[in-house]
């Protein structure tokens, strides 16, 4: 089997993959349709003491199928028909007639995320150390400053703020700041 990368409407991914595998169990098509694959990545959002864990889509408007192609390169006609008449899908990247398959350094990679054990959510901070930056809440509000270090684990990033005229080190969540 090779797997081949499905075009899907916006936000339609999860959905998309659930009706492909029903109408494959449905269809008896186990034998052409092998694995159906959405990659997420779990993303911990830490605000005031709650944390929230949301998961997001590595690849946004696509669904990754493994198929037995038919002899010629086709898609193979039962496969083809089921996957056309599911609603929210486009058609195949690459696809002049002849889907390509993804290549196996693709696949390895994309199989990797998809097959991450259930492991500690990652919180996702655009800051890097020298950014400039302005708080957006609490008590420091509209201070400008520069990221002097980031704790990923709790969320906290340390800023180096201009008090009058003397700099200081604040530490403060990450999503109190934005981006200058």
């Amino acid at each position: 089997m090779q797997w081949y990368v499905l075009r899907v409407a916006a936000n339609k991914e999860m959905q998309v993959k659930e009706t492909l595998a029903q109408k494959v169990e449905k269809d008896a098509l186990a034998d052409i349709v092998g694995r159906i694959e959405v990659p997420v990545e779990r993303i911990r959002r830490i605000r005031g003491n709650k944390q929230t864990v949301h998961k997001r889509k590595l690849y946004p408007g696509y669904v990754f199928m493994e198929m037995e192609p038919a002899e010629d390169g086709r898609v193979q006609e039962k496969a083809w028909f089921m996957i056309k008449e599911t609603s929210g899908v486009g058609d195949f990247i690459n696809s002049d007639g002849i889907p390509t398959p993804m290549r196996d350094t693709d696949v390895a990679k994309m199989l990797l995320e998809a097959e991450k054990p259930e492991e500690a959510p990652s919180i996702k901070v655009e800051f890097e150390k020298g950014d400039m930056i302005k708080i957006r809440e609490g008590a420091f509000e509209n201070f400008e400053g520069t990221v002097d270090s980031i704790d990923t684990e709790r969320g906290i990033v340390k800023v180096i703020v201009a008090i009058f005229g003397r700099p200081t080190p604040l530490d403060i969540e990450y999503w109190q700041i934005e981006k200058m």
